[in-house]
């Protein structure tokens, strides 16, 4: 194992407030896009993940009133449009290796939406575990808008399963902003809240999720996850032998013990 409390990160801004990691995109007179350097140095983040003992939960913030406006027009749009074949899928499989890292770092992922979500931007917070959004989140999967498809970094696989077929068939198809209050009402969203208590509130939940049985927590990720493409009866016995594993959990008999005793279970995440 390993810790990343010493992280310095050239291309994004991480802290870290006790085990919960929180990461803002830089540049906010930009609206925070990503460039081809954020992009690896997200995805090899959340790859080492993985294996850090000092990280329980990671939260993406915005940074002065907006999340990401994606993928940076001169940094990345540009060049693209001089690559040959080869180049422009391995950018391709670059940034959807960073939805595969967020999705198997084996930590719970928020992202805490205000302003624009756009994009790359949008992905991320799709590729996040839970979101909570200011009434002024917009988020658009905007792809089709500069001449691309809809699928892109997993999109036409998670998204439908967020919020539905026909809803994320429209937003990939036309690209359109997706309100605040439309993501709140179909699900995409967990809850709104004002933009004076957007980071309260998503630090709140990640240190509440943080003081639960955090390996436990892992397998949850792991099973939510990879029951996706499971039939029902292969989901019960995935289930079924992950809630065995853990069941050797010193978390579980801890929370045994303080059962018996009448107390608040304090778990260690072992």
């Amino acid at each position: 194992m390993s810790e990343m409390s010493g992280l310095k990160p050239e291309h994004f801004h991480w802290q870290m407030q006790a085990n919960v990691a929180t990461i803002r995109l830089a540049r906010p007179e930009r609206k925070n896009p990503l460039t081809f350097d954020s992009y690896s140095e997200l995805r090899d983040t959340f790859r080492a993940l993985v294996y850090a003992d000092d990280v329980d939960v990671v939260v993406f913030l915005p940074n002065e009133g907006n999340f990401c406006s994606g993928g940076d027009v001169h940094d990345i749009i540009g060049p693209l449009t001089k690559m040959d074949m080869k180049g422009l899928l391995n950018f391709t499989r670059m940034t959807g290796d960073l939805v595969k890292a967020m999705l198997n770092c084996g930590k719970p992922v928020i992202s805490a939406v205000d302003g624009v979500a756009v994009g790359a931007g949008a992905i991320i917070t799709m590729a996040s575990d839970m979101r909570i959004a200011t009434h002024e989140a917009n988020t658009a999967f905007l792809f089709t808008r500069v001449g691309l498809a809809g699928c892109d970094m997993g999109a036409c696989a998670i998204l439908p399963r967020i919020i539905g077929q026909a809803r994320a068939a429209e937003l990939l198809y036309t690209g359109r902003a997706m309100t605040a209050d439309e993501g709140e009402r179909w699900g995409y969203y967990n809850r709104l809240v004002d933009a004076g208590d957007l980071e309260r509130e998503a630090l709140e939940m990640a240190r509440r999720i943080a003081t639960g049985p955090n390996f436990a927590h892992s397998i949850t990720k792991t099973q939510l996850n990879h029951e996706w493409s499971m039939s029902i009866e292969q989901a019960i016995e995935a289930e079924a032998q992950a809630q065995a594993i853990c069941m050797q959990t010193q978390d579980f008999h801890r929370a045994y013990a303080a059962f018996v005793a009448k107390k608040k279970p304090v778990f260690e995440g072992n």
